[in-house]
This record gives C-alpha cells, sequence and structure tokens, in this order.
C-alpha cells in the first residue's frame, strides 16, 4: 500500500519532517490507565486471537461435517450473518480496522514468520521477499471480492462451500507469509482486508505519532522494525494501512503514540500532501458495483436472478456473471468517468486537457464515494441480515444442525418484523451517506479553490454528487422499492 511504499522507499527523514497532526478535537484512549494496560499488554490480544481462531476451526468443521441447510448451520449464520453484520455496523464504522488486529486468518503463517506466538526468533523466517511493486495497491483485494460477488449466492448459503473458502484463505495466507515479508497477504490479497482499509478511513478511532520530532531522532525505528504490516506510524496520513494491533505502542521508548478518538470521517477531510491513487477509486467503484448487484440478488424482486446466481456453470449463471461484471466494472466506473469528465471540460472549456489528467480527476475524487459506500453496504446489511437474526440464537444451541439443543433455543421461532421501521431507516442511511459525500467534495472544491483560486473549481462537486445521487438512487429503489 502507499503507506507501505513510502516507509520502505523514501528516507526516514522525508517523512519525519511532516508537521504533527494536531490534537484538536481528538482524545487519547491511552490516557485511560484501565485501557493503556489492556492495549499495551499483548495478552488480552493473544487471548481474543485465539477465541477468533478457535472459532475459525470450528466454522471450518462445522461447515464440512454439520448440515447442509445453511440456516441450520454455524458456518453460515455466524460468518455471513452475524460476523458479516458486525463488522458493518460495528467495526468498521467505530473501530475502522479493529478487526484486522485480531483477525485469524493470517496468524498461523505470522506465527510461523516470527517463529513464535508472543516472542519471536532474532531473524523473521522464510524467504522474505518484497511484494512486487506491480502488485501492491488494492488492485488484487478489488479482484478478489469480485470473485466473492461472482459465487456469493453459493458461498453465503452452502456451507462447505463457505468453509472451503476460508479454509483456501489461511492456506494461501500461510504460503504468502512464508514467501513474503510482513503481512503481505492482509496487505494486498484478503478482499475483507481491502473492505476495512477502505472505509476505516471514516472511522472515529486513529493511531498516530504524537510527535514527529521525537521520531526524527530515535534511529533504532522500533516501531517500523516490529509492525507485521511494515508501516512506519510517522508515515500514516489516513486508516488505510494501519491494523491497529498496537504493536507500534508496546514498542515505542518514547510513549510516542497515541490511539485516538475523533470526529467521524476526520481522514476524508484532511487535506493531503499527495495525490490520490487510482487503485483506491478502482476499489471504492467496484464496492459501489457490488453493493447495487447484492441488493438486486438477495433483496430485489427477480427471483430468476436469484436463480441465476445459484445456478454456477449453467448458462443462466454465465449470463449472471456477465451482467455482474459489467455492472461493477463496466456501467459503474464508466458512468462515475462520464460525470468527472463532462465536469472537466464545464470548468476548463478553454483549456486543452493534460494527458493523463482524467486518470487524476478520477482517483483525485474518489474520497467522496467511500462514506457513500459505506452507508450503501450498512442499508444493505439492513435488508438481508436483520431479518435473519434469529438464525443466530437458534444455530449457537445446535452448530452443526444435528438436532442438538444445548441451550434451549434451538426452537426459537422469534422473528423480528423490521417492515415497519427498514424502509424508513434503510433511506435515512443512504441520504445520510449522500450527505457525506457532498461534504467531502465540498471540502474538496474549497481547498482546489483556495490553492488555485479559481472559482470554476466548484463545478467539481456537481460531478462526483450527480454521480452519487444516481446511486442513492438505484440503492433506494432495490432496497425499499
Amino acid at each position: 500500500m502507499e503507506i507501505e511504499r513510502l516507509s520502505k522507499t523514501a528516507p526516514f527523514e522525508a517523512i519525519t519532517v511532516q508537521a504533527s497532526r494536531p490534537s484538536l478535537h481528538r482524545f487519547d484512549l491511552l490516557q485511560i490507565p484501565w485501557l493503556r494496560r489492556i492495549l499495551v499488554s499483548r495478552w488480552p490480544l493473544l487471548i481474543a486471537r485465539t477465541l477468533t481462531l478457535a472459532g475459525f476451526v470450528f466454522t471450518i468443521l462445522a461447515g464440512i461435517f454439520g448440515s447442509v441447510v445453511g440456516s441450520h448451520n454455524f458456518a453460515i449464520i455466524f460468518v455471513w450473518i452475524a460476523w458479516w453484520t458486525a463488522l458493518k455496523l460495528v467495526f468498521i464504522p467505530a473501530g475502522g480496522r479493529s478487526w484486522c488486529s485480531i483477525c485469524p486468518i493470517p496468524m498461523p503463517g505470522e506465527w510461523l514468520q516470527q517463529g513464535g506466538v508472543l516472542g519471536r526468533t532474532s531473524e523473521r523466517r522464510g524467504l522474505r521477499r518484497t511484494w512486487p511493486k506491480r502488485l501492491r495497491g488494492y488492485w488484487l483485494q478489488g479482484g478478489a471480492f469480485l470473485a466473492i460477488g461472482l459465487f456469493s449466492a453459493v458461498t453465503l448459503t452452502d456451507p462447505r462451500v463457505t468453509a472451503w473458502v476460508l479454509l483456501g484463505l489461511i492456506l494461501l495466507a500461510v504460503v504468502l507469509s512464508l514467501v513474503f515479508e510482513r503481512r503481505a497477504f492482509c496487505s494486498y490479497v484478503c478482499p475483507i482486508g481491502g473492505f476495512t482499509g477502505l472505509y476505516a478511513q471514516a472511522a472515529p478511532l486513529e493511531l498516530r505519532v504524537k510527535d514527529n520530532t521525537i521520531c526524527k531522532t530515535h534511529a533504532e525505528k522500533t516501531c517500523y522494525q516490529e509492525c507485521p504490516w511494515g508501516v512506519y506510524p510517522v508515515a500514516l496520513r489516513d486508516n488505510a494501512a494501519c491494523g491497529l494491533c498496537m504493536e507500534c505502542v508496546r514498542v515505542c521508548p518514547h510513549d510516542n503514540l497515541a490511539v485516538n478518538l475523533r470526529p467521524f470521517g476526520e481522514d476524508l477531510f484532511t487535506p493531503r500532501s499527495s495525490n490520490r491513487r487510482l487503485d483506491e477509486a478502482f476499489l471504492a467503484l467496484v464496492m459501489l458495483g457490488s453493493a447495487l448487484a447484492f441488493s438486486s440478488v438477495f433483496t430485489g424482486p427477480w427471483g430468476w436472478l436469484k436463480n441465476a446466481a445459484f445456478a454456477i456453470g449453467s448458462p443462466a449463471w454465465l449470463g449472471y456473471s456477465l451482467g455482474f461484471l459489467t455492472l461493477t466494472l463496466g456501467l459503474v466506473p464508466g458512468l462515475y468517468a462520464l460525470f468527472i469528465w463532462i465536469g472537466m471540460v464545464s470548468s476548463q472549456p478553454d483549456r486543452r486537457a493534460a494527458p493523463g489528467s482524467l486518470r487524476r480527476a478520477l482517483a483525485q475524487n474518489s474520497l467522496p464515494l467511500l462514506p457513500l459506500g459505506l452507508f450503501a453496504w450498512i442499508a444493505f446489511t439492513v435488508s438481508f441480515a436483520f431479518p435473519k437474526i434469529s438464525y443466530v440464537v437458534s444455530v449457537i444451541s445446535d452448530p452443526l444442525g444435528w438436532g442438538w439443543n444445548l441451550f434451549g433455543t434451538a426452537g426459537t421461532t422469534w422473528n423480528p418484523d423490521i417492515s415497519t421501521f427498514s424502509p424508513t431507516l434503510q433511506a435515512g442511511l443512504l441520504l445520510l451517506g449522500l450527505f457525506f459525500a457532498g461534504k467531502v467534495a465540498a471540502g474538496q472544491a474549497y481547498r482546489h479553490a483556495v490553492a488555485s483560486q479559481d472559482s470554476s473549481v466548484w463545478l467539481r462537486i456537481l460531478p462526483v454528487m450527480t454521480f452519487s445521487t444516481v446511486f442513492s438512487i438505484g440503492m433506494l429503489w432495490l432496497l425499499v422499492g
């Protein structure tokens, strides 16, 4: 990722001379003594990671040996209803990449790589190769998310498919840990890592350096040396690359790191010293297109579309796949590019576009897509997961669908009726996403206007907001009707 690239290729001094981030409207959670003890100690994190790893292993076993009926199997209910809902409604909006700190997928590979669970060998194991520059960024993660989307109907309903997908991810993470340095799988391959990293920029939680000058004079750079992600904290300008493992907090000899509470979406409103990246715009558009596709398949009124998504390998599924890829890689990005191009032409009618100017404009105008996508996914979750919450209570007592009743809840028939408030809630969420998208776009336009002293750059708001409005209307029609 860009943060990692800066950490490894740019001189540390060149990074640390930048001014420290202002502490206005921020509160360092490490100032709370009991919370500091929890975050600094490795034991709470180890316990949490061990529990999630045990749950991960049990999920795989339940998927392979349990009932083939998805609503009666722990693998489906706890992965795609409980966890997927918690990720979008709690972990990302409140904690950014906090899930990555306890995610079980990279654990076995990381433990092999470092030669231990808590401690580590003096030299990391494996080939320790550098990840290829051409494969850096969100490109592979966007492709992996698209692959999941193509097979989503089966993955989200067939316990065995879910189990083999999870097992494949953990084996891939182990292999990459033994070939490449650090968490290459998490940074460049994992589709969930891309999803959380993209939207973590809106979260009200951040890890940042307190005083850059202290880091500049600290020659050992222990924070960077011990970071599993290969991130130099001074280089952090947003939440996208930080997995919140707190390792830098534990090893910093100067207590120069803060875990701040801050206003929602702060990264999106902060001026950047560098241009945005096209791969981030690509992933943001993939997420928007996928939200439309998932809403069409899982909550839309078209039974034939859902049947086509289930019939993997059939002509109907090939048609569905073509439509899914056309939507996510063609229609949504194409519509976005069209509006951005119209905005460029309108704001600069007498200027000849420089080579690559559209490419830069697509990347630089992508920030408003992040809150738009985050709230769209939350709105989709309300309609997809909330009606199935009762399955969670039932499957706790009978996780394998074998007729058990461990806690007396297997026969639970509670089915919450959300039809009375769901449309209003979803409409409100989509409007909130559109509001934040407009706020981010306005902030960008204002900074451009001040920098260039050209009031015409306010026309930049219109293309992005037109696209965002069209997308929001489409989501509202699919979810509410």
